[in-house]
């Protein structure tokens, strides 16, 4: 069976290591991913601090100077079509996507950059404020306060940065944002919006997993949540908890809200899914303990798929 997966830090770890994205000794590498049939791999362009803008234009040269070598194995991916190309020529797409918007600042017209360099989704915030909004995660003494939620909303230049990013149809992913801001973005949303890698609250009860409410009102706009396979918010057995935070998912949201988003690069090693080989051993296990066929290929890649076809073209 295909899968897509929503998010990994891959890009941006090879960039700063001076590694490959073929042969990267990491939790993925497009060879890994090509062995496990991987459809379409979301690769995050993350930035935070002082050089984030400086990191952007260098992650983003990092990217553009390394596909073409790369074309024998992986296709960058623009538009619904290419993903099916791709598949046809057994190649991994690559989807382009940033994680933190913080490092446009003021600068709103970044956006419309952001659409003409082959971004197909962003995150407003990651764990720490920026211009356009607050994360959903408190710090006291240095420490993460994981039980704590924020309710402050999206300021002004978020608003407008939601707006022109619908403009430019780039995915909204709302991971790691605080609740008051993504009430603000899914409050009667017509348009798909994502959680990239997050899970469920009632299912582990940690500031990074979303509360019913948001999983209803994501599930309402037809947008797909891509399960966190980081053992802080997923739990353990990793296998088992995964079925768990579907079955959630599906009692609250539906069957099309369920999606991958492993993390992967961006998390402590999962002794149960230390990398992107043991994804298909999952989908054999959620088909093993009760799932239907239909069910696990929607989890799989049809809803993210979907969500991709629809907001990206």
């Amino acid at each position: 069976m295909i899968y897509t997966d929503m998010h990994t830090d891959t890009l941006t770890a090879c960039s700063d290591g001076g590694f490959d994205l073929a042969g990267y000794e990491g939790q993925t590498n497009l060879i890994k991913l090509l062995k496990s049939h991987c459809a379409a791999q979301c690769f995050a362009i993350f930035t935070e601090g002082e050089s984030a803008a400086f990191n952007f234009e260098k992650y983003l040269s990092f990217y553009k100077q390394n596909m073409p070598k790369l074309k024998h194995i992986a296709a960058p991916i623009a538009n619904y079509s290419d993903i099916l190309s791709s598949e046809r020529e057994g190649k991994v797409g690559v989807i382009l996507t940033v994680e933190n918007l913080g490092f446009i600042g003021s600068n709103l017209e970044m956006i419309d950059r952001l659409k003409l360099e082959g971004v197909k989704m962003a995150s407003l915030v990651w764990n720490n404020k920026n211009l356009l909004a607050s994360p959903n995660l408190v710090f006291k003494n240095g420490l993460p306060l994981f039980e704590n939620r924020v309710d402050e909303g999206l300021s002004s230049l978020g608003k407008q940065a939601v707006e022109r990013l619908d403009y430019n149809k780039i995915i909204i992913d709302i991971s790691h944002l605080s609740d008051g801001g993504a009430r603000d973005i899914l409050n009667g949303r017509k348009i798909p919006a994502v959680a990239s890698h997050s899970n469920a609250q009632s299912v582990l009860n940690v500031c990074r997993n979303l509360s019913d409410e948001l999983i209803k009102k994501i599930a309402d706009c037809g947008g797909v949540i891509g399960i966190n396979f980081c053992k802080d918010f997923l739990g353990a057995p990793a296998f088992a908890c995964v079925l768990k935070n579907i079955r959630h998912l599906i009692n609250i949201g539906g069957e099309d809200v369920i999606a991958i988003g492993s993390d992967f690069d961006g998390i402590p090693v999962n002794p149960d899914i230390p990398d992107c080989t043991r994804v298909p051993v999952l989908l054999d296990y959620l088909l093993e303990n009760g799932l239907s066929c239909g069910t696990v290929e929607k989890f799989a890649h049809k809803n993210f798929l979907r969500v991709f076809k629809e907001v990206c073209g």
